[in-house]
């Protein structure tokens, strides 16, 4: 009987040798082959991309293998490589689409694979369903003369590319000092690279490709950027930056080796695109993410546009509307006037060009934000919970019978994915407005809780309320 493949908000994710299996690979492949050959241009040839995963270099071949049995010519990475280095090459090559072998952030023990679509970014939610329904009917198609499968390194281009896009000279001549933490991610040498090449001062951190990422989950948020917090304390450097597992997901720390949330990173680079560089768009964001880019979009005259969880999502709205930026909660910042994809190392060189030009180090620029749009504060809590309870609090949570949590009013809920509450809680200085969203993972075993306020000790007694919530229901 084979296993039941399910697809989250970002391609397949599984445990290895449980569900990420090699025959498993091959099915999701084939399944991914047989969209091409109906509904793209074949001929045009697939890229293939893995990161620093067990065994993710084996499944990009037998992933290309599966391509060319089908008629597709492949190119295969020469190299682990982020997944924003796939996405390019499938657009700056004019390719048919793209595959990564990737499980992103989640831990060590879990793979995956990702889609990315002709235009350079994740794969609509309207492709994603055309390809599980090729899954589901057990497609394995074979073009009958198999395509050839040559190997590529697709990095110079995207490095070009990208470098474009920042002022390097101008941060060179900051003088800053920069740590990057790559989490042993595929993300080793890119930024690091960059930075070598224009004689800005950095020391790279976390560089080895280790499948077990020993001690973290690939995930550029706390604790798991403890390493990146020292680093950058111990060196007197002016920031640190980190990606994730493959390297399309940013966070950063400032000087004084505080944690700076994407949230931050996400108001810091918009309030740059359309206060100092004026750069025409709207804007857009995940449901999970901060409401303080709402106000800033709104005190410059941009359309703000919310989507459900996953960057497909948001990857979607860019290829049809005139978007600036996009992003997502877990540190997925897509520029469209690059790609519609989020991309790490991008987002940090447009974070050290912001501090270069601004003349303000990384600290000063999140209290500028919080002075001019009001202190915005948000965690995330993770619950390792079973399905019927992950099930029974979004139940009761979506309940309007349910009329306060932790003795907080609720005002309003809303439930494009997962349940939003609104609750009557202090509004210090004018900032957030406190909520608190329920919302289950695609992925894994968890019940995730989001909530921003105006105040960190509030954010953590909404967060304490909910999880009361959830244990006792």
């Amino acid at each position: 009987m084979p296993t039941d493949i399910q697809f989250g908000t970002d391609g397949w994710r599984a445990v290895i040798a449980d569900d990420f299996t090699f025959d498993n690979v091959r099915r999701v492949v084939a399944a991914v082959a047989s969209y091409v050959l109906k509904h793209e241009d074949a001929a045009r040839g697939m890229a293939v991309g893995y990161d620093t995963r067990f065994a993710s270099r084996r499944a990009a071949e037998l992933a290309a293998e599966t391509l060319a049995e089908a008629g597709i010519p492949v190119w295969l990475s020469n190299d682990s490589v982020p997944t924003p280095v796939i996405s390019f090459a499938v657009k700056h090559r004019g390719l048919a689409a793209g595959v990564v072998i990737t499980s992103s952030h989640n831990p060590w023990n879990w793979n995956g694979l990702k889609v990315k679509a002709s235009y350079g970014g994740s794969a609509s939610p309207a492709i994603m369903k055309k390809i599980e329904e090729e899954l589901r009917a057990g497609a394995v198609p074979h073009g009958g003369t198999a395509a050839k499968v040559e190997a590529a390194d697709f990095k110079p281009d995207y490095v070009q590319a990208i470098t474009r896009l920042a002022d390097l000279e101008g941060i060179a001549r900051a003088g800053f000092k920069f740590v990057i933490d790559v989490m042993y991610g595929s993300g080793r040498g890119v930024l690091a690279g960059i930075f070598r090449q224009h004689g800005i001062e950095h020391l790279e951190i976390r560089g080895d490709a280790n499948p077990l990422f020993p001690g973290i989950n690939p995930e550029p948020i706390e604790p798991h950027v403890r390493a990146a917090q020292e680093a950058v304390v111990r060196e007197h450097a002016h920031a640190g930056f980190l990606s994730d597992g493959d390297a399309d997901r940013i966070g950063a720390v400032d000087e004084n080796g505080g944690f700076v949330d994407p949230h931050k990173i996400f108001c810091i680079l918009l309030r740059w695109m359309v206060a100092r560089r004026e750069w025409p768009g709207e804007v857009a964001r995940a449901f999970n993410s901060t409401h303080m880019a709402d106000r800033i979009a709104a005190r410059f005259g941009r359309t703000m546009h919310v989507t459900p969880v996953g960057f497909k999502y948001l990857g979607a709205l860019m290829m049809e509307r005139d978007i600036v930026i996009a992003a997502e909660e877990s540190g997925g910042i897509g520029i469209r006037r690059h790609l519609p994809e989020r991309d790490a190392t991008l987002n940090a060189l447009l974070l050290a060009g912001v501090m270069a030009e601004e003349g303000k180090t990384l600290a000063q620029l999140v209290e500028q934000v919080q002075q001019e749009f009001g202190p915005h504060f948000y965690v995330r809590r993770d619950l390792q919970v079973g399905e019927a309870a992950k099930e029974s609090a979004i139940r009761r949570a979506s309940d309007d019978k349910i009329v306060s949590l932790g003795g907080y009013k609720v005002l309003r809920r809303e439930s494009m994915d997962g349940v939003k509450l609104y609750l009557d809680a202090p509004r210090e200085r004018d900032g957030a407005e406190p909520w608190l969203l329920f919302r289950a993972s695609g992925t894994e075993h968890l019940l995730r809780l989001y909530a921003e306020a105006s105040s960190p000790q509030l954010v953590a007694d909404i967060l304490d309320a909910a999880e009361t919530f959830v244990q006792t229901g």
